[in-house]
């Protein structure tokens, strides 16, 4: 969905291929219960308080960009949704991942498929309670939690390709471990984090050679 200007309140709404897929289906499949927004086009370096006719002018060129067209594209929209924080938030949240930055699993290694990586996460400035693990593509690496989020946390939307979602992996907890799995090629997916009080987000990468343990 997209504005088609910045002058009127006109509205450039399209399907997905899942919501025509399900638009097909019929009115009962094609059932809209919950939306997100979402603020991908805007460059907040623009925010400019030195201008000289004063703060109400501070917004100026970010109100006059022109607004993006709607995209159908899941995996090239909505990466920066809006969230609803505190009043008394002063900064945004910002997750840092606990555990290496990106993951290898390489047929070098001696540990052959007994490697495994735990990660976890730290949100800095706002806190979350539990955190969202999604593995993008489970037959490149396994996951399961070392460290439960709590019986009350919840899970966090967090919009997948339709090639990745039919095999992604998601845990709700505070620490998950990342473990190798035998694959036929060289393999890579991601593992994204999102913090399920404030929305952010931190992705790292798993990429896997174990392809000479076949037997």
């Amino acid at each position: 969905m997209g504005f088609l200007n910045n002058t009127t309140v006109t509205v450039d709404a399209i399907l997905t291929k899942k919501g025509r897929e399900l638009l097909a289906q019929g009115t009962e499949a094609f059932n809209i219960t919950k939306f997100a927004l979402a603020d991908d086009e805007v460059d907040y370096n623009l925010w400019d308080v030195t201008h000289p006719n004063g703060s109400d002018f501070y917004g100026k060129v970010i109100e006059s960009m022109p607004l993006l067209e709607a995209i159908p594209d899941e995996n090239h929209v909505m990466r920066y949704k809006l969230v609803t924080l505190p009043k008394t938030t002063t900064k945004m949240p910002v997750l840092t991942i606990q555990g290496p930055t990106s993951i290898t699993f390489d047929n070098l290694s001696t540990a052959g498929l007994n490697q495994n990586s735990k990660v976890g996460a730290s949100t800095n400035n706002v806190a979350d309670s539990s955190y969202t693990f999604i593995l993008h593509d489970q037959s490149v690496a396994s996951m399961d939690v070392t460290q439960n989020a709590g019986s009350n946390a919840s899970s966090q939307q967090f919009f997948l390709g339709a090639d990745e979602a039919p095999n992604s992996h998601t845990e709700v907890a505070q620490e998950v471990r990342i473990s190798a799995l035998q694959v036929n090629v060289p393999s890579v997916t991601q593992l994204t984090i999102v913090g399920n009080d404030t929305g952010a987000t931190a992705s790292i990468t798993i990429t896997n050679n174990l392809v000479d343990l076949l037997g």
